[in-house]
């Protein structure tokens, strides 16, 4: 399997559009949680990393990063959905909370393994300034979205803003296929 930096730099842009437009969701949707959910989430996720970097010389290669960088996709689509269809209330915002943590627990190994797999400086480069466009085009968005989309119910407009990263993330699912290649 190989790498495709081109379709790679896109996926990324992408997966840096989503989080610029979901940052300030989370402030909305965790708001039931209780500050020691923080805590133990915290200690979850450095305990999630810590197993994850002692994987890595089994799963630090390009078959299972492409696996991850998929599972991680596919998981936040899935959360998406559950969240567009279940009423909103603690559980689905402790939900939410559990899954961006196991998808941050990937964190250090997915920025490992493309630092790995491209190598050169100047791919690096590119990949970081299409992280960084993508990611002040989704805070651009999202501000724009919230001014737009004027509500006295920010939950509201909050679950609006999933519908566009629904449709984000059809994209970025697509573009992590498109990003590895397998060899002949």
């Amino acid at each position: 399997m190989n790498l495709i930096p081109k379709y790679f730099f896109t996926y990324k842009a992408l997966n840096s559009l989503f989080l610029g437009l979901s940052i300030g969701s989370i402030f909305t949707i965790y708001a039931p949680l209780k500050p020691e959910i923080y805590s133990v989430g915290g200690v979850v996720l450095a305990l999630g990393t810590l197993l994850i970097a002692n994987l890595y010389y089994k799963i630090l290669n390009i078959e299972w990063f492409f696996k991850i960088s998929l599972f991680v996709e596919f998981v936040l689509f899935v959360m998406i959905i559950i969240f567009l269809l279940l009423p909103y209330n603690y559980m689905l915002a402790l939900f939410v909370y559990i899954i961006y943590q196991i998808i941050f627990t990937f964190g250090s190994y997915l920025f490992r393994a493309e630092t790995l797999f491209l190598r050169d400086a100047s791919l690096l480069t590119k990949l970081d300034s299409y992280k960084q466009i993508g990611y002040i085009a989704g805070m651009g968005l999202s501000y724009a979205f919230y001014k737009v989309y004027d509500s006295k119910n920010n939950f509201e407009q909050v679950y609006q803003l999933h519908y566009m990263l629904l449709i984000v993330q059809v994209f970025i699912i697509y573009f992590v296929f498109k990003s590895f290649k397998k060899m002949r």
